[in-house]
């Protein structure tokens, strides 16, 4: 059967209660063909995730409303070895208090945020067309073992490598700030080879999105795309799990790049919009405004001084590097990838990859890693 998280919405709430709702659900569970795997509770964001086994959502629905009346705020399905990769776990922690009334609960406090690391390089196959083959594998190589070195030397947990960029979890903010820093200090030469980048963004596993910490590793990924080669770009959110420790931030200031609250919401409105209507070849900057609710000139500024790019130059960028993903991984033609990536016509089309990656796409589908 499928496994489902979901995500209910409880101000308040404390472990304590948790546990007995979670009891009340293990006693019904057979009823609706349900297996209660384990929980999470953020009490400070009053937030709990359930993950569960189930036929369908509305079986997890139901079980939760008839044992306890707390109908979840969202349910997503999940993949069980994604979920114990960025949380370490997918049944009951080790560790826990018993309470002996009622019912022998098992009581815990274990929350669901983490600070997720994406990193990026430039791609392989361009790569490879700048330095050569063998260089190339020998870079990643390094690349790649660096990585998963300083992984597990800062508790962190990975989650996955695709392409040359990887998906990091971390429990703690501050072991995911030194991580990146050591990443750094370790690959010098070959960072600036590679084009190394890496984002940082903290959130919970279930928040609008059908992917489990998806909006997290979305903004995460797109913290490399604005941020500088060698540079490592931090988000508010995770600037507030750190906020005791800025003595480091600041000692690597020239290595560190951190957003205020209203860049990572402006950033935040704008993957959205990109994502919705970057394949539209009708989609322009008065639609950009039009969604995001502002005008041409206030978002030229807030564009320019977030991303460094203007919103025509973020819509190019975004749709360039969406073509390098399907010329990478599908069997397309040029054609077919110009109007399924929002280009108005092939000549446009070769004419903008050619500017911005130093070779025809023609010669990209050719070239092999």
């Amino acid at each position: 059967m499928p496994i489902f998280m979901d995500l209910h919405i409880v101000p308040g709430v404390t472990p304590k209660e948790v546990a007995d709702a979670h009891s009340m659900d293990v006693k019904i569970q057979h009823e609706f063909r349900c297996r209660t795997m384990t929980y999470w509770i953020d009490e400070d964001k009053g937030c709990v995730f359930c993950l569960i086994e189930a036929p369908d959502k509305e079986s997890v629905r139901e079980l939760h409303q008839n044992a306890h009346g707390l109908i979840p705020n969202e349910i997503i399905q999940v993949d069980s070895n994604v979920v114990e990769a960025f949380l370490g776990r997918i049944s009951d922690p080790e560790t826990f208090q018993e309470v002996s009334e009622p019912n022998h609960l098992k009581v815990f406090n274990d929350p669901a945020s983490r600070v997720v690391m994406a990193t990026k390089t430039i791609d392989a196959r361009l790569l490879q067309y700048k330095l050569g083959k063998e260089k190339t594998r020998a870079l990643l190589l390094i690349y790649n073992n660096c990585i998963r070195e300083q992984i597990r030397n800062h508790e962190g947990s990975e989650v996955e490598l695709k392409e040359e960029g990887f998906i990091i979890s971390f429990a703690s903010a501050m072991q995911a700030v030194k991580c990146s820093l050591a990443i750094h200090e370790r690959l010098p030469a070959v960072s600036e080879l590679i084009g190394l980048r890496i984002g940082l963004h903290a959130g919970v596993p279930v928040n609008k999105n059908n992917v489990i910490f998806g909006a997290t590793v979305n903004l995460a990924k797109y913290l490399c795309n604005i941020g500088k080669d060698n540079q490592i770009v931090i988000s508010a959110a995770v600037r507030k799990l750190y906020k005791d420790h800025d003595s480091m931030l600041t000692a690597n200031r020239e290595n560190i790049r951190w957003l205020t609250s209203p860049e990572e919401n402006f950033l935040d409105i704008l993957i959205n919009t990109l994502h919705e209507n970057w394949q539209d070849p009708q989609f322009g900057v008065t639609d950009f405004c039009s969604i995001m609710s502002t005008s041409k000139p206030q978002l030229y500024r807030k564009s320019k001084a977030t991303t460094g790019m203007s919103p025509n130059e973020l819509l190019r960028e975004y749709r360039l590097l969406q073509a390098l993903d399907v010329l990478r991984n599908e069997d397309r033609n040029i054609s077919q990838t110009t109007f399924d990536t929002g280009f108005s016509s092939p000549s446009y089309f070769t004419k903008c990859f050619q500017k911005r990656f130093g070779l025809q796409p023609l010669a990209y589908l050719k070239a092999a890693i």
